[in-house]
């Protein structure tokens, strides 16, 4: 049976892999050692989801490996060899603000881990598909020196900017920015995925994803943005809001959406390719105007307060432009929205709250 070798399989993106892939006929080795509960305590925790995991799905073995061991990482792949075709690389550390207070284990994860998971592929499994969830952080600020207007619930690029109809694309720049350090270590990895494709030929693609959301997500104050806010709202934790009035815009991805995404290039890989990836214009919001859906759906307020203080390296504007990878992959297609993200993260979270 050939095999799916997922990173991070017990978070977000990771689980969702596993299922899909599964579910498809491939046996799933996942990797996944829970340093998300080191980076972000018992909320961050992905503990629950490897249980559902191993309980689920028939043909799925979990490996606590950290990814920064790259004897560990060479063992494993070296036992499966060419039967891996395909690595989907979702382990991070995914925080900003976490990535300041050790900068040295942000970058040993992110961009070394990376390289020992593309070295045992090149060593290991030279033809399998290697998939790497990037971020739109590789961008930095560089996004916030559009011209933007403010309205009355977000900021909005001028509408005769060639950004207005269908957001930002694969062409702006990546230097000369303010990029957090999470952001430069995510962009070490990156560059380093496009090369080990170009380079080497291994079929590469970096997925540079704009905010990644939906129901499994291990949401905490310093990641999991949509999920956090809608714990908040239900269980009544005050919310703050770092910067720009709270109109600060992102584009939201449902997990499904974009693991559909890894398997229309996994089914068809490239060498050394880079695809913004994100809601686009189909799917994107304020966090005012996510505030106010989420507590519709919800039926309860939201404690929340304004901080002067934005994030270092944060986007005041972010939707992301898709058209080059529905160029290359035109079967692919939405299939949520802001409406039924958040319809699905509300349940769930309610669901929790009254386990």
């Amino acid at each position: 049976m050939s095999i799916a070798l997922i990173t991070g399989s017990a978070g977000l993106i990771g689980s969702e892999s596993c299922k899909l892939f599964h579910g498809k006929g491939l046996e799933i080795v996942g990797i996944d050692n829970n340093m998300r509960a080191y980076f972000f305590g018992e909320d961050g925790s992905t503990q629950w989801n490897r249980e559902a995991l191993e309980s689920t799905l028939t043909n799925y073995r979990h490996c606590a490996i950290d990814i920064r061991d790259a004897s560990a990482i060479d063992q494993l792949f070296a036992e499966y060899g060419r039967s891996i075709s395909v690595v989907i690389h979702t382990a991070a550390q995914p925080s900003h603000d976490w990535a300041a207070r050790e900068p040295l284990t942000d970058f040993s994860v992110n961009a070394n881990g990376t390289l020992n998971l593309l070295e045992a592929t090149r060593t290991h499994c030279p033809e399998a598909a290697f998939v790497f969830t990037s971020t739109n952080k590789v961008y930095g600020d560089a996004p916030n020196e559009l011209p933007l207007v403010e309205r009355e619930a977000r900021w909005e690029i001028a509408e005769n900017h060639a950004y207005y109809e269908h957001g930002i694309d694969e062409m702006l720049r990546i230097d000369q920015s303010k990029h957090s350090l999470f952001g430069a270590s995510k962009v070490a990895a990156d560059i380093l995925v496009q090369e080990y494709g170009r380079y080497f030929g291994i079929k590469t693609a970096a997925f540079r994803g704009g905010c990644l959301t939906g129901p499994a997500h291990s949401a905490a104050e310093l990641h999991g943005f949509l999920a956090y806010l809608v714990k908040c709202i239900v269980t009544g934790r005050p919310y703050t809001i770092f910067g720009y009035k709270g109109k600060q815009v992102r584009d939201n991805i449902h997990s499904n959406d974009l693991v559909n995404a890894f398997w229309h290039f996994v089914c068809e890989p490239r060498c050394g390719e880079v695809y913004n990836i994100g809601g686009g214009r189909h799917s994107n919001c304020s966090m005012l105007e996510a505030i106010h859906t989420a507590q519709r759906l919800a039926g309860k307020e939201l404690s929340y307060s304004l901080s002067d203080d934005a994030r270092s390296g944060d986007h005041i504007w972010w939707i992301s432009d898709v058209r080059k990878f529905q160029t290359h992959y035109p079967n692919w297609q939405y299939a949520y929205d802001m409406e039924r993200i958040l319809e699905e993260i509300v349940a769930a979270t309610q669901e929790k709250e009254d386990a």
